[in-house]
């Protein structure tokens, strides 16, 4: 008697593998934070995975998403993603693809990649980036900054700054 196993191999592998199924699925997403009954941000993606129900929680967006954020004069910033994924637990977004953060006062980040601290209001690549804003041209390898961009830490003197006239 002869059995084969043949092609079974990741059959057998895929036993072993955990599963990560969402708790929850929402397509056409919105959400809509608040503070103290002022509009902070509003999030909205075509598709959101709800993985609450992990040991690590978090929330994915799988074919991007779009934020605007309004400060306390309601100015409105935007961001927008092919892809993000927020950690509950270290309040912690990650922003892949085609990364564009605009601010009200025309100052603009484009990165393939870009986190957001929330806890501590802070943004932070270590890839490739660009920034322009009505006075200033730069790009280089590396940067983080506070929301208003008034605090910015170059990580490498590999880009090229130019100041406008």
């Amino acid at each position: 008697m002869f059995f084969s196993c043949q092609g079974q191999l990741e059959d057998v592998k895929d036993i072993n593998t955990a599963q990560r199924v969402p708790s929850g699925i929402a397509e056409n997403f919105k959400l809509t934070y608040t503070d103290s009954g002022k509009v902070k941000a509003i999030l909205t993606s075509s598709l959101n995975y709800d993985f609450s129900n992990q040991k690590f929680e978090f929330q994915e967006f799988p074919n991007g998403l779009y934020v605007e954020f309004f400060d306390d004069q309601n100015n409105k910033s935007t961001v927008t993603a092919d892809y993000g994924i927020m950690y509950s637990q270290t309040s912690l977004v990650d922003l892949q693809g085609n990364v564009v953060l605009e601010t009200y006062d025309g100052k603009k980040l484009e990165a393939p990649q870009l986190y957001w601290d929330q806890k501590n209001e802070w943004v932070f690549t270590e890839k490739e980036y660009t920034f322009t804003s009505d006075d200033l041209n730069m790009s280089g390898t590396g940067i983080d900054f506070n929301k208003e961009f008034s605090i910015v830490n170059s990580h490498e003197n590999t880009g090229s700054a130019v100041v406008k006239e």
